[in-house]
């Protein structure tokens, strides 16, 4: 079967190929995700990342500028098309203003490709890909995130789990509103533990994880003092939140604190991580 290419739904015109630049957007210097970044503020995926500029010049005015989020796997969501309208000369920083191209609105957020990029390039003449960006899936609603795959492979950053409740996406809302949980919240930047439970008493788990996003620190003592030290942005950027135990709402809240102090232990994240007790 004849792989459906991006061009078929989008019809640039052969003649247009030499102006029109597309841009693979990836991992940061920042590690932050572009998938992630965009379900929470896709503005800043569609202006700051896609017009960013360190010394090269990615486009010119008058060019068509179609932008991709790496989605892992050699997946790629298309989230805008703009036109460059100026330039800014501005080096390390946003160079380009552009207009989004009405027509192609209807794909923003919903078209995924696949493309299999083998070197570090970022920006690729149209020409030279357009044949090897095969559309596989076209979403019925824009990109919200990756669905639900099981408890025992919940492993989100904060933006990702932020961006699960802000846009109240339904299978994982369902699948952590009523499930009592050992949790583990890990700091990236220095490797240090905080094992927390949700029980009856203090919110099962989509609240305790709900708290977290609100505050930063969810009323924990270590955190409450990391979140004054260094701010909720520190927080955002290097906190990830992962599941090590959950049972059902029927399992005896005791039983659920006698295994959060048992992987304290066996993770000494009293002694060296952000358990206060």
């Amino acid at each position: 079967m004849e792989p459906i290419l991006l061009n078929h739904l989008l019809e640039f015109s052969i003649d247009d190929y030499d102006k029109i630049r597309v841009k693979f957007n990836q991992i940061n210097e920042e590690n932050a995700e572009p998938k992630d970044v965009y379900q929470n503020r896709p503005d800043e995926i569609n202006n700051n990342w896609l017009f960013w500029r360190k010394n090269r010049r990615y486009f010119s005015v008058g060019q068509i500028a179609v932008c991709l989020v790496d989605l892992k796997d050699n997946r790629w969501l298309l989230t805008t098309i703009k036109e460059v309208t100026k330039e800014l000369s501005v080096k390390n920083g946003i160079n380009y203003i552009g207009k989004e191209i009405d027509k192609f609105k209807p794909y923003f957020g919903r078209v995924i490709i696949k493309f299999h990029k083998t070197s570090r390039v970022q920006v690729f003449k149209f020409g030279k890909v357009q044949d090897k960006l095969e559309v596989i899936q076209i979403l019925p609603t824009v990109y919200d995130g990756d669905d639900f795959t099981g408890y025992e492979n919940v492993c989100l950053s904060f933006i990702q789990l932020e961006a699960i409740l802000k846009r109240g996406k339904r299978d994982w809302l369902a699948a952590l509103k009523n499930q009592k949980a050992v949790y583990l919240i890990t700091d990236k930047n220095n490797g240090k533990l905080y094992v927390g439970s949700a029980t009856g008493k203090n919110g099962m788990l989509l609240q305790r994880w709900g708290n977290y996003i609100a505050t930063g620190h969810g009323g924990n003592k270590e955190l409450i003092e990391l979140v004054k030290e260094k701010g909720i942005e520190y927080i955002r950027k290097y906190f990830q939140y992962s599941i090590l135990e959950n049972y059902n709402m029927r399992t005896d809240d005791d039983y659920v604190l006698q295994r959060e102090s048992w992987w304290k232990e066996i993770l000494q994240s009293r002694k060296f991580g952000y358990n206060a007790n």
